[in-house]
Order: structure tokens, then sequence, then C-alpha cells
């Protein structure tokens, strides 16, 4: 009988990370003066697209399936987190990502296996490292953030000499909070319908 071959199964990322809402730009500037005197590299700045999915079945019950459109070009990353648990302020979760060349052939694709956009939410970031932290300053339609990623252990100290409390830290993700503008603005439910990213969006990019 021929032996049966076993596929490895891929180690999945651990995020962890501290996400805080400020009040504007007026913060986001002292947090930018901050971070140069401490001797941050700025990594990039960039626009993003998000693409909340829901699911069949069960299939996305307890993971969250996303797609992020980098700067409205055709590239984009596609990513699957598990369900968060909290310690000390900090969210840990599963996550697996992956970059995708054709943003346009990943939609068809998840549409074709029942897969629907659910609600969608634009952001612009810009992200920071400081001593293996990323730190990024993030301005979505529903308000100013600044989130914290990297070992878990030394994301309250970081956030604290950033002037910000971890007991303050959110709970919710940017798409929950998205959808609840979303619906905050719109009272009355709506099916999720397909959603194709017009052609015109890749010679953008």
């Amino acid at each position: 009988m021929a032996l049966r071959r076993l596929r490895v199964r891929r180690d999945r990322t651990i995020e962890s990370e501290l996400k805080f809402r400020v009040a504007g730009a007026r913060d986001h500037a002292k947090l930018r003066s901050l971070l140069r005197k401490r001797g941050a590299k700025l990594n990039g700045r960039y626009k993003e697209d998000n693409y909340r999915f829901t699911g069949p079945g069960k299939s996305t019950r307890n993971t969250t399936l996303r797609l992020r459109v980098l700067n409205g070009g055709p590239r984009g990353v596609l990513t699957a987190k598990g369900p968060a648990k909290f310690d000390g302020g900090v969210k840990i979760r599963e996550e697996t990502e992956i970059d995708v060349t054709d943003v346009h052939a990943t939609l068809d694709m998840l549409q074709q296996l029942g897969f629907r956009v659910g609600w969608t939410y634009p952001k612009q970031r810009t992200m920071w490292m400081l001593d293996g932290v990323a730190i990024t300053l993030d301005v979505l339609d529903f308000g100013w953030f600044v989130e914290l990623e990297g070992p878990a252990e030394v994301l309250p100290e970081m956030s604290r000499s950033l002037g910000l409390d971890p007991i303050n830290a959110l709970k919710d993700s940017y798409s929950v909070m998205a959808r609840k503008h979303q619906k905050a603005k719109k009272p009355t439910k709506s099916p999720a319908t397909p959603v194709v990213i017009p052609p015109a969006a890749a010679a953008q990019g």
C-alpha cells in the first residue's frame, strides 16, 4: 500500500496588539514628534481599502476573513484571523496572511466559493518601527487611532512610554468598528452584495 503523504501544517503567526482611539490630528502629530526623537524608523505611508467577508455555513463563524487592497492597485493582502483573547489589555489571536498579486481574481474566487463582501472601509496608515514594535497611526472614517503590534510582553510598557494607558486599549477591531459606524449611519439592514473593484483602480496602482 502506498504511503500517504501528509502535508505539514503551516505555523500560524500569533498577532499581539494594543489599539487606542485618539482625539485627532494633533495627537498624531505629537506621537510623530515623539517617535522621531526616540529614533523610530518610518516604514511607509499608504492607503488601503478593506473588504470584510461573510462566509457560507460555519466557515467564518470563528474566523475573520479580510482582503486589503493597497493604494488602489491590483495588489493586496488576504488575512484570516482567529478568535481573540485578552491578556492585560493586549489582544492576542492567530493570524495567517498571504500576499495576492491579483485582487480581482481573488475576489472572484472567494465569491465563487460562496463568500460575500459584507462591508468595506478605507484606511490611511503611517507605519513606524521602534525597538521591534510596529506603531501605526491610522485614520478611518470613524476616527483617529494608534495601533501597536509586537511581542505581547513589551506592548504595555511601550504604550505607556508613548503616553497611552493599556487600560484604555480598545477591544473591537477596525472591522467591527466600521460595521457599527455604518449601521449607525444606515439603521435599515441591507443584504450583503458582491463587490467588484473597478478595473480603473488597477491603473492607479
